[in-house]
């Protein structure tokens, strides 16, 4: 990936982090230095789609009764999903159903802001 990809690579993976349900209504200084890691680290931008969507899904799929997990506070949250995903990528037509899946759970794209002003 080239270095004039990177703030592109880090505003897509901060929007696709904070579109996500139960996670901060805006992406941190910290969340921007885990965005910047993952480019840095080659991490391809379906990987850590398809990773924030499992982690979120199975955040999700708790049995019954359990009592709610607390809101995410970090995009390192996902972190070992990332490299669950990475070592093992998931076919193409998972990564679709799970945009999907979620696009019917989360109703993503709808709430937030990306950035906030701690810098």
């Amino acid at each position: 990936m080239t270095s004039a990809a990177g703030p592109v690579y880090v505003t897509t993976v901060l929007t696709l982090f904070v579109d996500l349900p139960d996670t901060p209504r805006r992406a941190s200084s910290y969340d921007q230095a885990v965005a910047r890691s993952l480019f840095e680290r080659g991490v391809p931008l379906h990987i850590v789609e398809s990773a924030l969507l499992l982690g979120s899904l199975r955040r999700r799929n708790r049995p019954e009764g359990a009592p709610p997990l607390p809101p995410v506070r970090s995009l390192a949250y996902f972190s070992s999903v990332i490299d669950e995903v990475r070592q093992r990528p998931l076919p193409e037509q998972y990564h679709s159903y799970l945009r999907a899946k979620a696009g019917q759970l989360f109703r993503l794209g709808v709430q937030k802001t990306t950035f906030s002003n701690d810098r």
